[in-house]
């Protein structure tokens, strides 16, 4: 046995029986003993990217780790936007980076390169293998620091010789990875939370894995009986919506609104979300979103049991459970497409249980009011705002769930990573894909008046807009094996969706909204 198959047998003992994969020269081993453990299913992606974005959309929807399997550094830095998405979700995701042989490396080949420093800036776990013998205890390690909690990015790089090399029989037994628990809440902060929601003005920030239904409901129960406000991060990585669960407001992207949205705030608890700061700087608006003198609790920060921590406060206050209230879905828009009736079209089409994966930047405003009332569905969003992310997350989660995912796409942000559409045909997934078409980077034109940055000249224009020579977007999408329609008004985009949820394998409807923000 060699490294490498001691590598694919310890992923398979410890769960991991998936692998987006990119792979290169050095993981040739590892690519050939895919053929001996049926166990682990290899998903080739045409893009480093797109096998990091679909290893986090599989954690995410699975709770459990998928391997991604890249090449040497440069394949490692390829993948490293979506890999930022992945930590700031607290995702467990393993990724397999192939390198030099070790008597190799020191040449200083074209391809070489220092690997740990890229690998280090994903604040999580990394370690590099040299040796046959230790590659599968070192993947047992690599699992259970993914796992965390909390969750993490583990990066294993294993040298080419440690995978072609013998592992002695003495080191051939597979390791499993030992699971960490969560932390218990402190008692400090259970006082100050009940303390302070109970004087009103108060609310509670969820975020993390504080957004199933059940948690949902605890912190509602919390909520009325403060009578304190319930609210939830701009971009959760996974939360379970629609009828039957909780609604909670959502924090505002757009600082100067937030800051707004929460100035009346005594007193903030943060369970599973950090205190909320603005996405960027701007001249003359605080960076901190809660107002002076608001007391921020963080309860449940990350790696702290959340359940438990919102269990505490229901037994501290003596809250109960009450049935969220019924909300109306929108019934299916008739004329033109506009962002607000895209958002009524899909909330009014909308399958149960359905998976949302949702990049639909300004395009989707409406959305998350929209599809409140619809059946239930599970959301997935830009956690760590790094774009490329909605059609590779869509990969993984098809593929983890068995479910049926809905990727919304602004244009922009789609051709950082359209390779994922050839893995969707490929694989055949259940992906409907809906590319939110304005020809241009809409969100940097609002961007570019909220920072001062001067007036629209003709050149500095040119830079946001998409629109010269125009995108063809069904023409890339059935380039990569996928069918695609083109709607023009609101009858036509209800028509396909509900043609794209009727029809197994993937889907492409491209959805032309007016130019710009609209």
């Amino acid at each position: 046995m060699n490294g490498a198959r001691a590598l694919l047998d310890t992923l398979s003992a410890n769960g991991i029986t998936t692998c987006f994969a990119n792979p290169g020269t050095s993981e040739m081993h590892f690519v050939a003993a895919l053929d001996d453990v049926p166990a682990v299913r290899g998903v080739l992606c045409l893009f480093e990217g797109v096998a990091t974005g679909a290893a986090d959309g599989y954690a995410r929807v699975t709770g459990s780790p998928a391997a991604a399997l890249v090449h040497l550094g440069p394949g490692l830095a390829n993948g490293w936007a979506n890999l930022h998405n992945a930590r700031r979700a607290h995702s467990p995701v393993v990724v397999v980076v192939g390198d030099h042989a070790t008597y190799h490396a020191p040449l200083d080949a074209p391809l070489q390169s220092d690997i740990g420093a890229v690998a280090s800036a994903l604040e999580g776990w990394s370690r590099h293998c040299d040796v046959a013998r230790d590659v599968a205890r070192d993947t047992a390690d690599a699992v259970a620091a993914a796992y965390g909690p909390p969750g993490r990015v583990a990066t294993l790089v294993v040298a080419a010789d440690a995978s072609w090399g013998e592992v002695p029989v003495e080191a051939s037994r597979v390791p499993r990875a030992p699971r960490a628990r969560l932390a218990e809440p402190d008692d400090e902060m259970i006082r100050r939370a009940v303390t302070g929601l109970s004087r009103g003005r108060g609310a509670i920030l969820l975020g993390g894995d504080a957004l199933d239904a059940d948690r949902l409901s605890l912190a509602d129960a919390i909520a009325r009986s403060t009578q304190s406000r319930l609210i939830v991060e701009t971009f959760p990585a996974v939360m379970d919506r629609g009828r039957g669960v909780v609604h909670p407001e959502r924090l505002i992207y757009l600082s100067e609104f937030a800051l707004d949205q929460l100035r009346d705030l005594d007193t903030l608890v943060l369970i599973g979300a950090r205190e909320p700061v603005g996405f960027f700087a701007y001249p003359q608006v605080p960076s901190r979103l809660a107002p002076d003198g608001c007391d921020v609790v963080p309860l449940a920060p990350e790696g702290v049991d959340s359940a438990r921590a919102l269990g505490a406060l229901v037994d501290a206050l003596g809250a109960t459970r009450a049935t969220p209230p019924d909300i109306e879905t929108p019934t299916a828009p008739t004329g033109a497409l506009t962002t607000a009736s895209l958002a009524r079209a899909v909330a009014a089409t909308l399958p149960e249980d359905v998976i949302i994966a949702d990049e639909s930047n300004t395009g989707g405003v409406h959305l998350y009011g929209a599809t409140a009332g619809s059946p239930h569905h599970r959301l997935v969003t830009l956690t760590g705002g790094a774009i490329g992310f909605g059609l590779p997350v869509a990969v993984g989660a098809a593929l983890g769930s068995g479910q049926r995912v809905l990727a919304l796409e602004a244009d922009g942000s789609l051709l950082y990573t359209p390779q994922a559409l050839w893995t969707m045909a490929r694989e055949n997934l259940d992906v409907t894909v809906v590319a939110l078409s304005n020809r241009s980077y809409a969100i940097l034109t609002l961007e570019r008046q909220r920072v001062g940055a001067g007036s629209a000249g003709a050149a500095s224009q040119r830079l946001l807009e998409l629109d010269d020579p125009p995108l063809d977007l069904c023409a890339l999408a059935r380039g990569m094996g996928v069918p695609a329609t083109l709607a023009r008004s609101a009858d036509e985009l209800v028509v396909a969706l509900r043609r794209s949820y009727a029809t197994p394998g993937p889907s492409f409807i491209e959805a032309r909204l007016p130019a710009g923000l609209s």
